[in-house]
């Protein structure tokens, strides 16, 4: 079967080299772009390239505003912190997901909570999540306590799994229920929706990455979708040194971040943007192949949960146990195809272990089963 599946995927790509995981595809106006911003010499922090990027990116998720940041993780801790987390407050996420997540949680002070994911989604499990709650936590004076320890329950923080969506509304129901705030890590979901509405608008705030292996790209970037001009005016504060407006003295009234996206990687997510329906398109008709092919045999192809549309970031499979899945990185890897397990579960990580958590059951089963495959757009 492995020497099957590595000729099926050499065909696919149509090619003998090595194969990568996820590699971006630049078939727009990507060198024009950057051309122009480096004739222009706004290539840093303040440009058109920005306002455009951030103008066209909220329309296409069809949020009321958008700020572009340098990367996915500053994303999230700017959405975090502006969600209210501080020293000492908990944060519940996923175990089963990039180590960026709790990263950010940690340098804000924060303490990341785990609870199971969903076998129907990849993402976080609204039963999960409620049964810790409710088995941890009291709700006092408007705010989720846990009972242990007496720390605030701040955020709740779903990742949508490869850009396959949460149960995002059940989890929204959840957070309004117990007075917590819901953000988004949207860091692989762009273009993926859940019942017509994009992904990253359903909580306070969502979180994008646009690193080099994402469904687009601005080199490295993220961004932060918000409902209101109030949290818009606040994150742009907040990610540019919280400088007051002058013509040309240096006034700063809060201790903040430089976080601001590049003149130079807007002008690359310009040109990528333009794109993202035919990348959307593209990576669905791949995942259709692969589905087809796997339709038979040992391992099981992951689909978008029901009702939903993914942009199927990264395909995967899940195998029948940990030998199946190890002999099948090591054959395709040995033959120069990229295949990929999932993370390192986060409480299985050193800095992580001793983090407060549910049963997790689902996400350790997971982590000895699930591969990803290649899934470039193709040329």
């Amino acid at each position: 079967m492995h020497n099957t599946l590595i000729n099926f995927i050499r065909d696919v790509f149509n090619t003998n080299d090595n194969i990568p995981l996820h590699a971006p595809f630049f078939g727009g106006d990507e060198k024009n772009n950057i051309t122009e911003t480096i004739d222009s010499t706004f290539v840093s922090s303040v440009g058109a390239y920005v306002d455009a990027f951030e103008s066209e990116l909220a329309a296409f998720c069809q949020a009321p505003y958008s700020v572009a940041v340098v990367n996915g993780t500053a994303a999230l801790q700017t959405a975090l912190y502006l969600a209210g987390v501080r020293a000492n407050d908990i944060v519940v996420t996923q175990s089963l997901t990039f180590v960026a997540t709790c990263n950010a949680i940690h340098w804000l002070g924060g303490e990341a909570a785990f609870v199971d994911v969903s076998m129907k989604t990849l993402g976080m499990c609204p039963n999960s999540l409620s049964t810790f709650l409710s088995t941890h936590c009291d709700y006092l004076d408007g705010q989720c306590i846990y009972k242990k320890t007496e720390q605030v329950v701040k955020a709740v923080v779903p990742m949508h799994t490869f850009g396959h969506p949460a149960e995002i509304d059940a989890l929204a129901k959840i957070c309004e229920t117990w007075g917590i705030a819901l953000v988004e890590d949207s860091a692989e979901s762009l273009g993926s929706s859940f019942k017509g509405k994009s992904l990253g608008t359903f909580g306070q705030y969502g979180a994008l990455s646009f690193n080099g292996n994402k469904i687009i790209t601005t080199g490295g970037g993220g961004a932060i979708l918000c409902k209101s001009e109030m949290a818009y005016k606040k994150i742009k504060h907040f990610t540019t040194t919280a400088k007051v407006p002058h013509r040309f003295e240096f006034f700063h009234d809060d201790v903040a971040c430089n976080f601001r996206m590049p003149n130079l990687n807007a002008a690359l997510g310009c040109a990528q943007l333009a794109q993202l329906e035919k990348f959307i398109t593209n990576k669905r008709e791949l995942a259709s192949i692969y589905e087809d092919f796997f339709s038979e045999g040992p391992y099981t192809f992951v689909k978008e949960p029901e009702g939903c549309v993914s942009n199927y970031w990264l395909n995967a499979v899940i195998c029948k146990d940990e030998n199946q899945r190890n002999l099948l990185l090591s054959s395709s890897n040995d033959a120069g195809i990229m295949l990929r397990p999932v993370w390192t579960p986060m409480h299985f990580l050193p800095m992580y272990a001793k983090s407060i958590r549910g049963p997790l059951d689902n996400t350790e089963w997971l982590a000895k089963r699930l591969v990803n495959l290649p899934s470039s757009v193709r040329g």
